[in-house]
């Protein structure tokens, strides 16, 4: 089994190989760089090396390039020549190979599908992806309470929704115990989910939900590549960012402790990683930085590939020991500043300026510096990065279905179930009590009717006497009739209907 992974030839005329170690990996890292200078390559050929060593990786493809990972490279690919000349001037003995691939889809289109459930994602994701207010978040956490209490699954989308409407209902008992729930942020909720179910978080919400086991499989030795689908799935940047951060807390909550393995369990690849963190609030920025800080120890490692270095948080940037820095450019003050603080990273090499050197390099080339056996930071090193084995580039649509068919998950998560939960629960709740209230009309109707039948009794029974009664019947009758209205009046009433209820099911069953 390979030690490390070879990632480029630094130094002078790039003769010493740059390695990321794999007892080192699970320490993190960032692939950082402007748009064009790389990066894709960097994470393809790291991919790559992960795999060969039996380490499953997990990734997006948010240009739709990495497909290619799936075949192997050929002779007749029109960048051949200059890939061996630079396999040549690195001392690579370059070898075209393909990896085992699975591809993932929320939509379902270009992969098999990929769901997670309304009570996995939690309250706190939920809010971030609706970009719910404070106390829009509060009322969100009190439905989820309920949920809890009252035990209603939440599984899909219609399930909260339907939560939220009995929340709705029953909100001045439930302000009493956990605070204001406000109609109008009942309201905001429903509007902001509405707008989600127009971005396609149908189809995220739901089951079967993943199976993380399956994102974690060897095939013939070599770690599976899980790759996600993204190039639609980036037109809701925020849903992007809020799964794939679902996806890391997942794997935090049920992986076991696992210390500092010789490699990896998994590796996950957070492109376009900016998104996760513009506008979060700080709380979740806050459970970011726990997750990277602690997942390491189950043998997770994390990789943040994003435009520049300045747009992971300082607290988590500083969990990242592994760093390979495509080129940033500078036109402005601004990206002069961010050039420098990106440089300063860096442990200095005294054979050049690191923040010069980033400047220059060119396609194909970065500056790294990975951890050593004691897991110090390596010196910088300008790095020709080595040539991927597998195709650049996409595959076409036939060979994506192929493998798609052939795959181990073919079948397994493409048919939705819909088991009972909170929709269909309260669902019934509701039939009962309209079934209910039914009953309790008709009786009162027939309450009523029977009234109106002993008044016009009464007045008849009057009529017949004439003015034969003598006063005492007379004022028996006033009295008798007095207290005869009064319990008829009682018997309208709620406790009256329940005795009727049962007076009249006690007389009327034997019929």
């Amino acid at each position: 089994m390979p030690e490390n992974i070879f990632i480029g030839g630094g130094a002078e005329n790039y003769g010493a190989p740059q390695v990321l170690l794999l007892d080192k990996a699970n320490r993190h890292g960032l692939i950082a760089g402007a748009t064009g200078t790389g990066k894709t390559v960097t994470l393809q050929i790291m991919a790559e090396g992960f795999s060969a060593a039996g380490v499953p990786v997990f990734l997006s493809d948010v240009k739709g390039d990495l497909s290619g990972l799936a075949v192997g490279g050929t002779a007749e690919f029109k960048l051949h020549e200059p890939f061996m000349s630079r396999a040549r001037t690195i001392g690579l003995d370059l070898q075209y190979d393909k990896f085992p691939v699975t591809f993932w889809d929320l939509f379902g289109e270009k992969g098999h599908p990929i769901r997670a459930t309304v009570a996995e994602m939690g309250p706190l994701l939920l809010a971030r992806l609706m970009d719910l207010t404070d106390v829009q978040e509060g009322v969100l956490n009190v439905a989820f309470r309920v949920a809890d209490e009252e035990g209603l699954p939440l599984l899909d989308l219609k399930d909260l929704q339907s939560l939220l409407v009995w929340v709705g209902q029953n909100a001045k008992d439930l302000s009493l115990r956990y605070g204001n729930v406000a109609s109008s942020s009942i309201g905001a909720i429903q509007r902001q989910l509405l707008v989600l179910e127009n971005q396609g978080g149908t189809a995220l919400f739901g089951e079967p939900a993943l199976d993380l086991a399956d994102m974690m499989r060897t095939r013939d030795g070599r770690g599976e590549i899980n790759i996600l689908a993204a190039d639609q799935l980036m037109g809701s940047p925020r849903l992007y960012a809020t799964f794939l951060l679902w996806l890391l807390s997942e794997l935090f909550e049920e992986l076991p402790e696992v210390g500092n393995p010789d490699k990896p369990k998994l590796v996950f690849f957070f492109d376009e990683a900016h998104l996760l963190f513009d506008g979060a609030p700080k709380a979740l920025v806050d459970k970011v930085e726990q997750v990277a800080r602690l997942i390491r120890s189950k043998g997770v490692g994390v990789y943040f590939v994003t435009q520049n270095p300045g747009d992971i948080p300082e607290d988590v940037l500083g969990q990242l020991g592994n760093r390979v820095q495509h080129a940033l450019r500078a036109f402005t003050a601004k990206d002069r500043k961010e050039l420098k603080t990106a440089a300063e990273t860096y442990r200095d090499n005294p054979t050049f300026e690191t923040a010069q050197a980033i400047q220059e390099v060119g396609t194909g080339e970065a500056v790294t510096s990975f951890l050593d056996r004691k897991g110090i930071p390596m010196m910088v090193e300008r790095t020709l990065i080595r040539p991927p084995s597998s195709q650049l580039g996409p595959i076409d649509e036939t060979a994506r279905k192929a493998i798609m068919q052939a795959s181990d998950m073919a079948g397994k998560y493409d048919k939705t179930m819909d088991r009972d939960s909170a929709f269909e629960m309260l669902t019934k709740r509701a039939d009962k009590a309209a079934e209910a209230a039914a009953e309790a009309e008709a009786e009162e109707e027939r309450l009523e009717e029977k009234e109106r039948e002993f008044r016009a009794a009464r007045r008849y029974n009057g009529k017949q006497s004439g003015r034969s009664t003598s006063r005492r019947s007379s004022s028996d009758t006033s009295f008798g009739g007095a207290i005869a209205s009064a319990v008829v009046k009682e018997l309208k009433g709620t406790t009256g209907r329940r005795i009727v209820r049962g007076i009249l099911g006690g007389l009327f069953k034997g019929r």
